[in-house]
């Protein structure tokens, strides 16, 4: 096994660098190489080609899990092209956004007291859909240019497409609560 570890996790799938990808190859791509770097293949190898077989394991599985999701991608991606992210300071969002975010964090809040909450659930997390698929479109285009401003504005989707994120996994936390209800 190489000891190929400072691949970006592009080449380690043997991908093109880009945002849009193919979810169904890249899940093909990983069983192949999860297979190809299990530890267990090299257990009774030595010491050291164990530990980078590990090693290996570990990268491919962090590969994946960021290259499958469309935020972490992106994030990725603009990582690899020297954009620095900075939870604290990265909070500046356009006013509408704001907005948006009230609007939606108001719409959620008020599902549970709805007559028929999972019907609210249902077409709220369809907006969300809806919302996020329009960021990641958007965002896909922007990583297609190579200018500093089209990365400004690809970070900009991309701290919205976080905000998103996190209200999806509200939502979700929200459907449990409501599905336990008696």
């Amino acid at each position: 096994m190489g000891s190929d570890l400072s691949r970006n996790f592009f080449e380690l799938f043997d991908l093109p660098v880009g945002f849009r990808l193919d979810s169904r190859d890249l899940a093909q791509r990983y069983r192949v190489l999860q297979r190809m770097t299990h530890p267990d293949r090299y257990a009774s190898a030595g010491d050291q080609e164990r530990r980078m077989a590990v090693q290996k394991a570990a990268q491919v599985n962090e590969a994946y899990q960021v290259l499958r999701h469309p935020l972490s991608r992106a994030r990725y991606l603009l990582e690899l092209q020297g954009v620095e992210f900075d939870g604290e300071r990265d909070t500046a969002v356009d006013a509408e956004f704001l907005m948006q975010q009230m609007e939606l964090r108001e719409a959620l809040a008020e599902i549970a007291a709805a007559t028929e909450p999972m019907q609210e659930y249902n077409a709220f997390v369809a907006r969300l859909d809806a919302i996020s698929s329009e960021l990641e479109a958007h965002v896909a285009e922007l990583l297609e240019r190579d200018d500093a401003q089209a990365r400004d504005e690809a970070k900009a989707l991309v701290l919205k497409m976080q905000f998103m994120d996190k209200l999806h996994r509200e939502a979700q936390e929200l459907e449990e609560t409501l599905l336990d209800a008696p």
